[in-house]
């Protein structure tokens, strides 16, 4: 039995949680969030806890198992708490400030690079500690918006300039060596 896929997902207050065979409808304060499971694994609601279940034990459906119970794991975090992903701005003149609700950065092109938010997803600026904030309740659309993000200007091996998610390491490459002795 997957230790993951055999651990309860406790329900708290203020969500509902419908189950309709195989599909899944969670609705909470930050947000609702639906998604269809494969039909092999088995979604149970038994006293506020969802429970789930697999019928053998074939790789593939040991696989669906855990993973199964995280997504909804997942889904009912951000329905309740919401996520967030942090990025960091580093890089001189390089920074990000915020218009209406849209995003604009400027990492050394000779124009701001402005990224709309998708519904469900908001941006926060901080310009003391250079961070961007992506927020949002569902998990997948937040790690692939800050993604998206990052990937305007990555950080670069040689000086470490670019945006990067809080606590990423950088790999540094030393530079040119210069004329050396003959």
């Amino acid at each position: 039995m997957s230790r993951i896929g055999r651990l309860p997902v406790e329900i708290p207050g203020g969500v509902q949680v419908e189950l309709n065979g195989s599909k899944v409808r969670v609705k909470g304060p930050k947000g609702e969030l639906q998604r269809e499971f494969s039909g092999v694994i088995g979604i149970a609601l038994e006293n506020n806890q969802l429970k789930i279940t697999r019928n053998s034990d074939k790789p593939e459906e040991r696989a669906l198992h855990g993973t199964t119970r995280a997504v909804l794991a997942n889904m009912i975090h951000g329905v309740s708490k919401g996520f967030e992903v942090i990025l960091e701005v580093e890089g001189v003149g390089y920074r990000a400030e915020m218009e209406g609700k849209n995003l604009a950065l400027f990492v050394g092109y000779s124009h701001p690079v402005k990224i709309e938010p998708p519904s469900g997803i908001s941006f926060e600026t901080d310009a003391k500690t250079r961070q961007i904030k992506v927020l949002g309740f569902d998990k997948e659309l937040v790690g692939q918006v800050a993604a998206n993000v990052r990937k305007v200007r990555p950080p670069e091996p040689y000086h470490g300039k670019g945006l990067r998610y809080l606590g990423e390491k950088i790999r540094r490459k030393a530079g040119k060596a210069g004329k050396g002795a003959k």
